[in-house]
């Protein structure tokens, strides 16, 4: 994860260190843009323990996972954007961490998290590289949770499979990017964001637990910008 942010996070620097040279193309005040990329959402967890009676420090860990990602924006002004990140749902495994570290996958969990921002872009329209920064919410809605064998071993031994739900959340979001024009009307887009959210799952055995699972994502699109009236 830390490598993949990193590779971002170069990429921005490069793009603002270009500074604002000029191009054919502009994001203006009343053009509509559409981007289509693919988007790697990576929890950063820190688990609390699962409620007794459970083994003492029973914990989680989520992996990563890839997705198509669409957006839709609108210029309100030569510098001020807002936009809807939306997609499909992203299908996380779940992992034993603390005392259940190293005992394998525990569950899978989707989740489908649509975040508006309000992004507030550098130099002029007509820039071919214009960095921008962003303040959002996302609403995480989880979907589709299973445990697995091992999860009702730990929780419940000989019992009924053991499922669980997590908790829908508000979070916000922050954001960092750059766009960079290649053709008329077109652009690579390469983003950060960093998403601050906490949630809770409830066991069917009554046990319950909590997680900030904070994730960072990091997206690549093609856009396309264009009026419509």
């Amino acid at each position: 994860m830390k490598k993949q942010i990193n590779s971002a996070v170069k990429l921005l620097a490069l793009a603002a260190a270009l500074g604002a040279a000029s191009a054919a193309s502009a994001q203006s005040a009343g053009q509509w843009t559409v981007k289509v990329g693919l988007n790697n959402l990576m929890p950063d967890v820190k688990s609390g323990a699962v409620t007794a009676p459970a083994l003492p420090n029973s914990k989680a860990d989520i992996g990563d996972d890839m997705q198509p990602i669409v957006t839709f924006s609108r210029m309100l002004t030569d510098n001020i954007s807002a936009e809807l990140d939306l997609g499909v749902p992203y299908k996380h495994k779940i992992y034993g961490d603390g005392a259940l570290e190293g005992a394998g996958k525990m569950a899978t969990s989707e989740v489908l998290p649509p975040t508006a921002f309000i992004n507030y872009h550098l130099f002029q329209p007509n820039s071919m590289i214009r960095p921008y920064a962003g303040l959002g919410i996302t609403y995480a809605m989880f979907r589709n949770e299973t445990g697995s064998g091992q999860l009702t071993a730990v929780l419940d031994p000989g019992g009924k499979p053991v499922t669980f739900a997590m908790k829908d959340k508000v979070a916000l979001s922050y954001k960092l990017g750059t766009t960079v024009s290649f053709k008329q009307d077109w652009f690579v887009d390469v983003c950060v964001i960093k998403t601050k959210l906490k949630t809770s799952v409830s066991y069917s055995t009554g046990q319950t637990q909590v997680a900030a699972l904070d994730p960072t994502a990091v997206a690549i699109s093609i856009g396309h910008h264009f009026n419509w009236k």
